[in-house]
């Protein structure tokens, strides 16, 4: 690994970003398998999904990581390993954080990744003070960052950096963003927050193709943290591919071959079989208008081919 790459840290968001493609209705085998193959690909991080608010959400709607109990956590993991941290995601609004999260001792999470959007940030910094107070760690996850003035970032970014938060991260929620804005960005979020000591994350998506190279333009312009799912699996058109990201950071840190191994076994089979994500003209669409991909979903759902009519709709509403 070249020399500049041995502080990265890689988050797999397989089973997070990915249960939002299939309710995660993931079977257990297949997260275990998943574990498994984090472990032997050195991977710093592994999300098993969401700690969401049982009161909120009909938990017949949803398999058992939307929710992402300790004991869940436990019965797949086998000896916890010490060199994979386990995270989970914990949203504003829809989590019960004084409810729902023990004490770091008692439990198999390491952190917890608040996400936020940008006039939630200070719900937002309550969450982090309190489950920094527990023994976690903690990332703040600004979603939807393609929608936010630099103004309002620069002053989200102020307050966060008070907390005692490892990284800060940049969402393109959407996949409107493209490489040199994703520079402009990184560069912005360091220039406030590195003065703390915090460190700057990447979380990319899909819609026009820029995932992976969005990624790597945040690698290069200072960003430690980095986001991938394996065979690119999340939300519409998906995120940054781990075997991709793998394969460009060296095999000195990060082992390939699991996660291949892991693509043929389980992947390839869970798409054969109707688990349907990943980029097309529909989520480009909306990437393009910088729009949540909520209307490219249901147009993929609907076989919806009438792109010119998609694009004018995105355009002028």
């Amino acid at each position: 690994m070249r020399k500049e790459y041995k502080n990265t840290k890689i988050i797999d968001a397989t089973l997070r970003d990915g249960g939002l493609v299939n309710d995660f209705f993931f079977e257990d085998d297949f997260v275990r398998a998943l574990y498994r193959a984090n472990v032997a690909a050195g991977i710093d991080y592994m999300e098993f999904g969401y700690r969401a608010d049982r009161n909120k959400f009909n938990q017949e709607s949803f398999g058992k990581w939307k929710f992402a109990k300790d004991n869940d956590i436990l019965n797949v993991i086998d000896n916890n390993d010490p060199d994979l941290k386990i995270s989970l995601m914990v949203d504003v609004g829809r989590c019960d954080y004084m409810r729902d999260i023990d004490f770091k001792k008692n439990s198999p999470v390491d952190m917890f990744r608040v996400a936020t959007y940008i006039e939630t940030i200070s719900e937002a910094i309550n969450m982090i003070e309190y489950i920094n107070s527990l023994g976690y760690e903690t990332t703040c996850n600004i979603m939807a960052v393609s929608k936010c003035t630099n103004e309002q970032i620069v002053k989200a970014l102020l307050e966060v950096a008070k907390t005692s938060v490892s990284a800060i991260y940049i969402v393109d929620s959407y996949g409107a963003l493209y490489p040199k804005q994703i520079k402009n960005l990184a560069f912005l979020f360091n220039s406030i927050i590195s003065a703390y000591n915090i460190e700057l994350g990447i979380h990319a998506h899909n819609n026009q193709q820029c995932a992976f190279s969005n990624t790597i333009e945040a690698l290069e312009a200072g960003s430690l943290w980095l986001d991938g799912t394996i065979s690119g699996m999340g939300r519409g058109a998906g995120n940054c591919c781990m075997e991709a990201l793998i394969g460009y950071l060296g095999m000195e840190k990060y082992n390939i071959e699991p996660i291949l191994d892991f693509i043929q076994k389980w992947m390839i089979p869970l798409h054969n079989n109707g688990v349907i994500w990943g980029y097309n003209t529909s989520y480009l669409l909306t990437g393009l208008t910088n729009q949540h991909p909520r209307t490219a979903i249901t147009a993929t759902n609907n076989n919806d081919i009438c792109f010119r009519e998609q694009y004018r709709f995105l355009t002028y509403q």
